[in-house]
């Protein structure tokens, strides 16, 4: 059963540590995407909406693998405000790793998003807290510790 590894960061840099990391730690790098708002889009056309159609096709992306639909908004907030996105997949605790290695580079919660924030919010948080449970919603498993999530699909 393949799980995926899922967190959002609030710039590309904390993207390249975890992805670096993952790399490090043995993911194969066919495992590992990154995913951010593409700096120039190009048009389809006439009416095209380069930002909405990569919006709207994220956010269909996302809830075909299991995200849960006010999340899978939350994440194309995040994309929207200069986030990045990392998946990691892979076969049981190779992908719990991963959401740690997310954890520890400060994988942003995804609810603080859809606060009415200007920003991504993780920058003070101070030490991180490794003792919760996970909890099992609709086929993703939270993480202890962070943002990060598990998707199991």
């Amino acid at each position: 059963m393949a799980k995926t590894a899922v967190g959002l960061f609030e710039n590309s840099a904390l993207a390249d540590e975890v992805v670096r990391d993952l790399a490090a730690s043995g993911f194969p790098k066919n495992d590992v995407r990154v995913l951010g708002e593409p700096r120039e889009m190009a048009g389809s056309g006439l009416m095209s909406t380069p930002h909405t159609d990569f919006e709207v096709g994220l956010m269909r992306d996302l809830t075909a693998f299991g995200v849960l639909e006010a999340d899978a908004e939350n994440y194309v907030q995040g994309v929207r405000r200069g986030g990045v996105m990392v998946f990691a997949t892979g076969a049981g605790d190779k992908a719990h790793a991963a959401t740690e290695i997310m954890n520890c580079h400060g994988a942003v919660e995804i609810e603080q998003i859809s606060a009415s924030r200007p920003e991504l919010l993780n920058g003070d948080q101070g030490e991180v807290s490794l003792d919760r449970e996970p909890s099992v919603q609709i086929g993703r498993i939270r993480s202890p510790g962070s943002g990060a999530r598990l998707f199991v699909w």
